[in-house]
C-alpha cells in the first residue's frame, strides 16, 4: 500500500476508534442513587422504594434508596441540588419541599424551580386525621368542640416544621378557629408513633404511616384530607365532608433531578418511569398504600410545580405560618 494511502487509512481507523470513545455510556452504567429527603417510612420513602425496585430490576442496575429526613424536607433536597447533573442521583420530591417548605422557610439554599430539571409525576394520596383512643372524638365536629373548649392543651404530631402534615394542621386550625400543640418529629412513621404511644393526641398522618393503625383500630381515623374519599379507607369522610368547607390537602410525589442533566437523560429516565409506574404490581402496590399512580411528560410537571407553587404560596401566607 502507498505511503499515503497507508497514512488516510490509520487517519480514519482513528477516527472511528475516537467516536466510538466519545459515544456516550449506555444509561445506566452504574448504580444510581435516589434521594428521599425524609426518613423511612413515610409517603415519599414508600414511593421512592417502589419505584427504585422496578427500576433496578428493569436497568439490572443497583438503585440506592438515600433517606435524608430533616427541616421539612430541606436538608435533602439541598443535598440533591448540590449533586453532579450526571443522571445518577435523583430526587424523589413530594409537594412538601418542593412547594411548601419554600414559602415557610425564611433561609432556604434551593430554588426549586431554578436548581432541578422535572422527569415524571408519581403519585398522590391523602392524609388521615387520626386520633388517639383517648380523645373522645369520633368526628372532625366532635374534635373541634374539645379542641375549643381546651385551646392549646391538645397536641399534634407532625413529620417536622414546614412538613405537609405541619400545613395541614396549621390551615384547620385557621378555618375551625381552634389551636394545638404542634410537636415537630422527623418523619411521618416517627409523629405516627408519637400519636399511637399517647404522646399527641391527633396527627394529621400520612397514609402509609398510619392506614394499618386505623384499620386495626390502635387509632381512631376521622377524615381524609383531600377532596374526594380515599378508596384505601371508603368510610372515613373528608374533612370537607366534615364541616370544613373548601378544606383540601394532599401529597403528591414527583421524580426530579439536577438541573443540567443531559435531556437525552431526562428523557431515558421519564420513559423508563413511565414503564415502571405501568406495571401492574407497581400500581397494586402503590393502591395498598392509598396512592393514585399517575405519570406524565416532564414539561407536564414543571407546569404543575408551577400552578402548586402559586396556589400553596397563598396557602402558607393566608395561614401566617413562617419558619425561621
Amino acid at each position: 500500500m502507498p505511503c499515503r494511502q497507508l497514512l488516510l487509512a490509520v487517519a480514519l481507523a482513528a477516527g472511528v476508534q475516537s467516536a466510538h470513545a466519545q459515544a456516550p455510556q449506555k444509561y445506566p452504567a452504574k448504580p444510581v442513587r435516589m434521594i428521599v429527603p425524609w426518613t423511612a417510612g413515610g409517603t415519599s420513602d414508600s414511593s421512592a422504594r417502589i419505584v427504585a425496585q422496578k427500576l433496578a430490576e428493569n436497568w439490572s442496575q443497583q438503585v440506592i434508596v438515600d433517606n435524608r429526613g430533616g427541616a421539612g424536607g430541606t436538608i435533602g433536597t439541598a443535598a440533591a441540588a448540590k449533586s453532579a447533573p450526571d443522571g445518577y442521583t435523583l430526587l424523589m420530591g413530594s409537594s412538601t419541599e418542593m412547594v411548601v417548605s419554600p414559602h415557610l422557610y425564611s433561609s432556604i439554599t434551593y430554588d426549586t424551580r431554578r436548581d432541578f430539571a422535572p422527569v415524571s409525576y408519581v403519585a398522590s394520596q391523602p392524609l388521615i386525621l387520626v386520633a388517639h383512643p383517648s380523645v373522645p372524638a369520633t368526628s372532625v365536629q366532635e374534635l373541634i368542640a374539645i379542641a375549643k373548649a381546651r385551646p392549646a392543651q391538645l397536641n399534634s404530631a407532625s413529620a417536622g416544621n414546614g412538613s405537609t402534615l405541619h400545613l395541614a394542621l396549621v390551615v384547620f386550625e385557621n378555618a375551625t378557629g381552634t389551636k394545638f400543640v404542634h410537636v415537630p418529629f422527623k418523619g411521618s412513621s416517627e409523629a405516627a408513633t408519637a400519636t399511637l404511644s399517647g404522646d399527641t393526641q391527633i396527627n394529621f398522618g400520612a397514609l402509609p404511616s398510619v392506614i394499618e393503625l386505623v384499620r386495626s383500630g390502635k387509632l381512631r381515623g376521622l377524615a381524609v384530607t383531600s377532596a374526594k374519599r380515599s378508596p384505601a379507607v371508603p368510610d372515613l369522610p373528608t374533612v370537607a365532608e366534615s364541616g370544613v368547607p373548601n378544606y383540601e390537602i394532599a401529597i403528591w410525589n414527583a421524580l426530579f433531578v439536577p438541573r443540567g442533566v443531559p435531556p437525552e437523560v431526562i428523557a431515558r429516565l421519564n420513559a423508563d418511569m413511565v414503564k415502571a409506574l405501568d406495571a401492574t404490581e407497581v400500581r397494586d402496590a402503590f393502591a395498598r398504600l392509598g396512592s393514585e399512580v399517575a405519570t406524565s411528560t416532564p414539561d407536564q410537571l414543571g407546569a404543575l410545580v408551577g400552578s402548586e407553587w402559586t396556589r400553596m404560596g397563598g396557602i402558607v401566607a393566608a395561614s401566617g405560618a413562617k419558619i425561621d
